[in-house]
């Protein structure tokens, strides 16, 4: 009986959770991240919850986690807690963690996947400036540099959209402050990885230096922190505590831009001070130094003194790799052609892709589903805000290939091989049906052909099609392909 009251409790207090989170959020959102949460435990005033996947709980405490926080107060109190047990089929061992059934293919990659320590959702503790103020010359004190461990170069996927700002950050971690890459700042649309970039190179630089004081913060904290030192008339003190750190990274500067003249005003002397000390600052913000608006001139000349490097939309390769880190990261494989699809469909930013990935994840281990394109679709045009899919030469040349199973540095080849010709026509054929490009510049994208081996190429292929059954194979099983 008293097990049985136990079990009651715990998934009790999460139905009550569940029904009062139904009246906040909208029904997507609550049937792709609280509909597959399973309660597991209660533990005097703390509920355990289990989730599919690690990548799960970090869009989930990203997003929701006030969400959380105020369903949980309401059952269990003010001193009510979260813990999070991470879902993880483990190889070898299909008795171990069986309350939900992943499909029969979907397994981790790895042997001994990542679990997680016990997460109190009520410790804000990253929002406070280490307390107290330690004044030069009292005593040495180890201050929490606030970096998301998760977040490292090893994580990080390199492209041609990144290069620049992935190798000048490189660079300042093996000597921060010490290149002419001081300031470094980072601009891009939301969603390109800034924060990530930001968070490694802080991580690797403390990988170098393990006594270098680094401070990752972003510009929102930064601005409630100031608003407490001159509450508490202690802004000297909150001045010093930042022009005493090695390295400063403020994410997100576009938020103290506007009317936070003052706030303004205590960074434009952190700044200058840790600039002259040779200490290294790396800023991030959603615009150029050239584009941002409301700060004061003197600043954004400072801005300037470094590297502005902006990160660009990925590419199709790019995408592809960064959908398999993170699957690789979370001991998760998705069959290629779901990895495909997404890479495909999402061209907009990563966390689209994350999320749809989540979603894909949530749907197939709540309903016992398998992980399909059928499935992927579905999540895509449910859960995710896409663009019109990318038709692209790129595009072509990728569902072509992989139809021929060669490589696209092929197509480019100056090779007469049957296959290879056979190839590059139909990519020619293929972009000249769905691009609006000149042929010209369709031929300089397979193989540097000029405009009339374009058009030979596309009249070959029609008349093929026609008069060869296994060329109308190949036309009409590509052309699937490519709407899909």
């Amino acid at each position: 009986m008293r097990m049985e009251r136990i079990t009651r409790d715990y998934v009790q207090v999460w139905q009550n959770c569940l029904h009062t989170i139904a009246d906040i959020v909208e029904p997507e959102v609550y049937e792709t991240w609280f509909a597959p949460i399973v309660p597991v435990a209660l533990e005097d005033k703390t509920l355990v919850l289990q989730l599919p996947s690690h990548l799960y709980y970090e869009k989930l405490e990203e997003h929701y986690v006030k969400v959380l926080k105020s369903v949980i107060r309401k059952e269990l109190g003010s001193t009510g807690k979260l813990k999070y047990k991470i879902l993880m089929e483990r190889q070898g061992d299909p008795e171990k963690d069986k309350s939900i059934i992943l499909p029969s293919h979907y397994r981790p990659a790895v042997s001994n996947p990542p679990t997680l320590a016990p997460i109190d959702v009520y410790n804000t503790s990253n929002k406070e400036i280490p307390d107290p103020f330690v004044l030069p010359g009292i005593k040495k004190r180890k201050i929490p540099s606030n970096l998301i461990d998760t977040l490292t170069f090893e994580n990080y996927v390199e492209g041609d959209c990144n290069r620049l700002a992935r190798s000048a950050g490189w660079a300042i971690s093996q000597a921060p402050g010490q290149t002419s890459f001081n300031p470094l700042f980072i601009y891009s649309d939301v969603g390109l990885g800034k924060t990530h970039l930001a968070n490694a190179i802080g991580i690797q630089t403390k990988i170098n230096f393990p006594d270098k004081t680094v401070v990752y913060v972003s510009s929102d904290t930064f601005y409630q922190q100031y608003i407490e030192a001159i509450k508490n008339k202690n802004v000297p003190d909150f001045i010093w505590f930042y022009q005493s750190v090695d390295m400063l990274i403020i994410d997100d500067i576009q938020f103290i831009s506007g009317g936070k003249s003052k706030t303004q005003e205590a960074f434009f002397h952190i700044f200058n001070s840790l600039h002259q000390k040779g200490k290294q600052i790396i800023i991030t913000s959603d615009k150029s130094p050239v584009e941002i608006s409301g700060f004061e001139p003197r600043l954004l000349n400072r801005f300037k003194w470094g590297l502005t490097a902006d990160l660009q939309v990925p590419d199709l390769e790019t995408r592809i790799a960064i959908i398999n880190k993170k699957l690789e990261n979370n001991g998760i494989t998705f069959p290629k052609e779901v990895i495909d699809y997404l890479a495909l469909c999402i061209t907009s930013n990563t966390r689209e892709l994350e999320g749809a990935m989540i979603a894909i994840l949530a749907q197939a281990s709540l309903n016992h589903k398998a992980i399909t394109v059928e499935l992927a679709k579905e999540m895509v045009d449910k859960y995710v805000k896409t663009n019109a899919k990318e038709i692209s030469i790129e595009y072509i040349q990728k569902i072509i290939c992989d139809y021929f199973k060669i490589s696209t540095d092929a197509i480019n080849a100056k090779t007469r091989k049957r296959e290879i010709v056979q190839a590059r026509q139909l990519s020619m054929y293929f972009a000249r049906k769905y691009t609006k490009l000149p042929l010209s510049i369709i031929g300089a994208y397979c193989g540097n052909k000029d405009h009339a081996t374009v058009l030979h190429a596309c009249r070959t292929v029609n008349n093929l099609y026609e008069t060869d059954k296994k060329m109308k194979l190949y036309v009409d099983d590509i052309d699937i392909k490519m709407k899909l």
